[in-house]
This record gives C-alpha cells, structure tokens and sequence, in this order.
C-alpha cells in the first residue's frame, strides 16, 4: 500500500510540474503608441485655375470645403502626423493619372495618403492626385479605411477627419450642384 501511495504522490506531482511547465507566462506588455493628427496649414486656391495644390513636405491632406461653381475657391486643410511626439515623413509623392472632374473616382493605393489635387476647367475639366507613404522610425504606417462620407453637394461643402484620420479618397458626380463623397483612413502602427 505504502508503495502505492508513494506513486500515486510521485504522479501527482510529477502531473503537477507538467502542468506548471505548460503555463505560458505573461506576454510582453504591448508597445504603446499616441497618434496625432494635428491641422497645420489651410490654402485656399481658385478651383478652374490649374494650380497643382500640394500639402507642405511632411504634412497630408485632411480636409477640403468648397462653395459655389468652378470660379470659386477651394480650401484644403493640411495636417501633420506625430507618433509619440515624433514627426512622420511623408515619402514616394506622386500624381494620379487625369480623370475627368465630372465622373471622378479616386482612392489611394495600399497604404498611402492625398497630398495635393490639380483640377483645371469646370466640370468637364480633368483632376489628378497626388499620394505619399506615411513613414516612421523606418518602417512604413498602415492605414486602415474607414466608409465612405454620405453625399455632400460639391457647391456648397466642407468636410474634414474626424481624430486621428487622414483623406484617402474622393469621387464626385456632375457638376457644382452634384455630389462629392470622401474616404478618410485611421493612421495604425504595427508591431
């Protein structure tokens, strides 16, 4: 009997330190990381002149209001993006093919943010993007799309992110009395 209680207390341990041995211990704790999008600089241009309207070096698009027709001005509203206090680059500009202003689609590529639009004429007029990578301490920023904006009547809007969002997209329909819709994008760090 004594025989057997000594293994059965031997299992029972030896079963103990095995279950021990398989509990996992505590991760990590998770990097912690503060994005901030703050407003920087808001232009204004006239929309038919064709002006090639680019946000500042190292600051993206977030916001664009516009009233009336072709002749009136646009205003867009540029932002930077800080990570932990720290700057983000914007790198890789570069302009979309032209598309015509009154049947216009544009969203971004993988990753990447507006940073400046070129419109001339009116509706019939052409549209290019312009689009850059977000970088940080050497690796490049994931964006993460959110819903496109209900419809806003090119003549007479405003729209900007909401925190912690940049512009990724935009399409209009029509002329000044149609209908423009916006694509903004949370900025996200990975590992």
């Amino acid at each position: 009997m004594k025989k057997t209680k000594k293994a059965l207390l031997a299992a029972t341990a030896t079963a103990a330190l095995s279950t021990l041995a398989l509990v996992p211990t505590a991760p990590a704790s998770a990097a912690v990381y503060t994005v901030e999008v703050q407003l920087q600089t808001v232009s204004s241009v006239k929309e038919s002149a064709g002006v090639h309207f680019t946000c500042p070096v190292n600051q993206v698009m977030t916001g664009r209001a516009h009233s009336g027709d072709e002749n009136a001005y646009t205003k867009y509203s540029c932002s930077r993006i800080l990570i932990n206090g720290e700057q983000v680059t914007v790198e890789s500009r570069g302009w979309s093919p032209s598309q015509k202003e009154s049947s216009s689609f544009y969203e971004t590529s993988d990753n990447r943010v507006i940073t400046g639009r070129w419109h001339s004429g009116d509706e019939n007029g052409y549209t290019n993007y312009e689009s850059g990578a977000l970088w940080w301490q050497g690796r490049q920023l994931r964006l993460v799309s959110g819903p496109w904006s209900s419809n806003l009547r090119e003549s007479s809007h405003s729209v900007s992110a909401s925190p912690y969002h940049v512009m990724t997209g935009r399409r209009h329909s029509g002329d000044e009395n149609g209908y423009t819709n916006y694509r903004f994008a949370s900025v996200t760090v990975d590992g």
